[in-house]
């Protein structure tokens, strides 16, 4: 009566082994998931790393083009280091990322639970105010939580993390419906195993390592949709080193200071690429339900 969460110590090597395969076969994979390494690192050590402070102005060098010296990737318009602003950029996006899929993780899970557990009229309504946040895109759910909220990184964080509520709470009623189906948790209710006995051992660890692979994802679309929020001046507010915001600057000067915007589009974009690869990758070795359709 052991339910699929537990693992026999046989178990851990093969899926270590699986791992390790999967890696060897899969050159793209750990090219992603080194360059995520490194802008989790340049985002930890960022006052060690960058050559300046994010907000520091030279007042000699405005729009200054990359090159070799003080200012390897330019300046902004108002003088300021654009490698600096990007690495400092870079523990914005992860922190606000972060942050917003463990709010819709977390809400989620809560909803999903209720739902999938108590059923009837109480999962009518939950999944019908499910169906109200999915049926907005989250860049439109997290612009009407912003007009509430008010702009700053912390309100973003909480904006983009309700939006992501959604998605999370149908995964994890779904992964519910599958757990309270298996035989192993119709015989623990028949030992006279209590109901929250039978949530907290079987339920919970049945649903909690889908829900994670599912959050490896949603991270790059949180930094999307935070990025985005940003550039259209509802975001982080200035002089806050955010890639959304020094886009949307560089913007006015694209047609003869392109570096200015292209910069951090480029850091946000090759983020995104690298998160989205390691997601799946993630998924691909994790995930019970591909493992079941393979």
């Amino acid at each position: 009566m052991a339910d699929v969460a537990l693992s026999s110590p046989r178990a851990a090597p093969s899926r270590a082994a699986n791992v390790w395969t999967y890696v060897r076969g899969h050159v793209w994979f750990v090219i992603a998931a080194v360059v995520v390494a490194a802008y989790v690192f340049a985002a930890a050590f960022a006052p060690f790393v960058a050559p300046f402070a994010p907000t520091e102005q030279d007042m000699m060098s405005f729009m200054a083009p990359p090159a070799w010296g003080p200012h390897l990737l330019g300046t902004d318009s108002f003088g300021q280091d654009l490698l600096s602003r990007t690495i400092y950029g870079a523990r914005y996006a992860l922190l606000i990322g972060l942050g917003a899929v463990l709010i819709g993780a977390g809400g989620g899970l809560v909803v999903g639970l209720a739902a999938g557990l108590i059923g009837g009229r109480v999962e009518w309504a939950l999944m019908r105010l499910v169906d109200s946040l999915l049926a907005l895109p989250s860049l439109i759910m997290a612009i009407a939580f912003i007009s509430i909220l008010g702009q700053g990184v912390d309100k973003v964080v909480l904006a983009v993390g309700v939006a992501l509520i959604g998605p999370f709470s149908r995964t994890v009623r779904g992964d519910v419906l599958q757990v309270k189906a298996q035989p192993f948790v119709e015989a623990a209710r028949l030992m006279g195993v209590g109901t929250l006995a039978i949530v907290w051992r079987h339920i919970i660890p049945n649903v909690i390592f889908p829900l994670a692979v599912q959050a490896t994802i949603r991270v790059s679309y949180a930094i999307l949709v935070s990025s985005g929020l940003s550039f259209i001046g509802i975001g982080v507010t200035p002089p806050t080193p955010d890639w959304g915001l020094m886009i949307a600057e560089g913007r006015s000067f694209v047609s003869f200071a392109p570096w200015i915007a292209g910069v951090p589009g480029a850091a946000l974009a090759v983020l995104l690429i690298a998160l989205s690869v390691v997601g799946d990758g993630v998924r691909e070795q994790f995930d019970p339900k591909l493992k079941k359709e393979g």
